[in-house]
């Protein structure tokens, strides 16, 4: 089974920030979940690097753009590194194949007559580099999205025939039987789409003129591609389409793209329009999330309130800042964050409630067994209780992009096992029955170990720690993707009897301030 996951490709006008790792760690989540259930997975992520504000930007450092193309893609490719973020492939807009892509889209919709030149003036957003009809302004007339004045441009550029398709996409959009069925997630959002298609759709501004930096058009030298059409197509560049068609055919249509609100609108609506105009298969899905504010206020580098991966990294570890990015807010609705609530979830879920689980476990077989457990009778009782819980509730939370849910049954999986240490209370019993306890422990052991498993999309360095620490058998991936092809816990369990555990390391130290 194939699965195709896509981030936006990020705009190469700025460093990447909390925005950009969010959407992003959370398609990584989602791919190396599809990864563990056996799934062959491709999932795409890259930079956007063509368009006036590139060019803008370049001209203000003194600089090509294609140089600063070049050193923001590559801070992107270092931050995903750092993040431990597993894609598949890092497209940019400016590569060879991608604008061999672009041209061949561009010119079939021109032959089939879905684009023609016209004058057009209107509202122009400098920021979004798109027009806004006056329907779509803001109560003071400004961008809906950047809140910013807009300039009136007028010229004469090619026009996509959009109306066309506005029953169309109605269709494939709010009926669930249909065979092109496009799923909108949230479905808050999914009603906004349709309410503003019944409103009616209007041709759309496909080229600008007098734009250097861009992709020309293969009928017009003077026209180049608007860049949010040259952005669009990455996602099948991404995957072969006029390369390798094998691999194309393999992996399009897309299962999910995945975004951020303010560009819900192209992915749900101009997209699959091209896709229908040039007679190629639609995506399946597409989840877009809200905004985020710091401490009530927008997220902006004029206010300075910007927050870094690598500040968050510093602070919490890799494994930490992923798992608080993605679980302190729900994925859907805007979201306020804060560093008081961020270090809040870090001490409650995992230095207080997981790495404390791990901590007294190690603890109890190293001070009663000498990090050896004796116990040769494999007692799974807990780890199927633990099994039952995330069996239930984890993989429709991962699916629907529930990610803070997923970790609430996680915590909740890792409470039952801490209770469970209270009700057995080991330091009695290793007075009175060292065969009991020793019963207990590799219980707890087990079920760590099945804690460990679901971790990895969320914290994949830090489950395969515990993994080894518990003293469990094999690589804890390919035990992992035999585990969730089945469900069953192997009757030998995963900490086999007799292992020697290793030592305890401190994953996560509790942060005082």
């Amino acid at each position: 089974m194939k699965f195709y996951i896509t981030t936006p490709i990020y705009y190469a006008n700025g460093v990447p920030h909390i925005g950009h790792s969010y959407t992003t760690i959370a398609s990584d989540i989602v791919a190396r979940w599809k990864r563990l259930n056996n799934f062959d997975v491709f999932f795409l992520t890259g930079t956007d690097e063509h368009g006036a504000k590139i060019a803008a930007a370049a001209k203000v450092q003194n600089r090509t753009p294609q140089n600063l193309c070049d050193e923001v893609s590559a801070k992107f490719k270092e931050v995903w590194k750092l993040l431990n973020i597993s894609y598949t492939e890092f497209i940019r807009t400016t590569e060879q194949k991608h604008i061999i892509s672009v041209k061949k889209i561009v010119k079939i919709l021109f032959e089939k007559g879905f684009i023609f030149k016209k004058k057009y003036e209107g509202s122009y957003c400098l920021e979004c580099e798109k027009f806004y009809s006056q329907k779509d302004l803001d109560e003071n007339n400004n961008c809906p999205f950047h809140k910013t004045s807009l300039v009136i441009q007028s010229e004469e550029n090619y026009f996509f025939k959009l109306s066309f398709f506005q029953i169309k996409l109605l269709e494939r959009i709010s009926n669930p039987s249909h065979k092109e069925y496009i799923k909108i997630q949230p479905e808050e959002r999914k009603n906004e789409i349709i309410g503003k298609l019944r409103l009616g759709l209007e041709d759309i501004s496909f080229s600008r003129t007098a734009l250097e930096w861009g992709i020309p058009l293969p009928f017009d030298k003077e026209q180049t591609v608007y860049v949010w059409v040259d952005a669009l197509v990455n996602y099948i560049t991404g995957v072969g389409y006029m390369i390798n068609d094998a691999k194309f055919r393999k992996y399009w249509p897309a299962d999910i793209h995945l975004m951020a609100k303010d560009i819900l609108w192209f992915h749900s609506v101009v997209w699959p329009a091209i896709l229908m105009a040039v007679d190629l298969p639609l995506p399946r899905r597409i989840c877009s999330h809200g905004f985020f504010t710091l401490n009530g206020d927008k997220i902006s580098k004029s206010l300075g309130n910007v927050i870094s991966p690598g500040e968050l990294v510093d602070k919490y570890g890799v494994d930490a800042a992923r798992y608080l990015i993605i679980t302190l807010i729900p994925f859907g609705p805007d979201g306020n964050i804060s560093w008081r609530e961020l270090t809040l979830k870090y001490n409650t879920d995992l230095a207080n409630n997981l790495g404390n689980l791990v901590s007294r476990t190690i603890k109890m077989a190293e001070k009663y067994f000498n990090f050896q457990v004796l116990q040769n009778t494999i007692n799974l009782h807990l780890a199927k209780r633990v099994a039952a819980i995330l069996k239930e509730n984890f993989a429709d939370s991962i699916d629907n992009m529930q990610f803070n849910k997923a970790a609430e049954v996680l915590q909740d999986a890792i409470t039952l096992i801490n209770k469970q240490i209270e009700i057995d209370s080991p330091w009695k019993l290793f007075k009175v029955d060292i065969k009991k306890l020793s019963f207990c422990i590799d219980s707890y052991l087990q079920a760590i170990c099945v804690i460990a498993m679901y971790l990895l999309p969320f914290m994949p360095v830090s489950s395969e720690k515990i993994w080894n620490m518990m003293g469990a058998v094999g690589n804890i991936s390919e035990v992992a993707k035999k585990y969730f092809s089945n469900m069953i816990i192997p009757e030998n369990g995963f900490s086999a009897p007799q292992t020697k555990l290793n030592s305890m390391e401190i994953l996560f130290p509790r942060i005082e301030k």
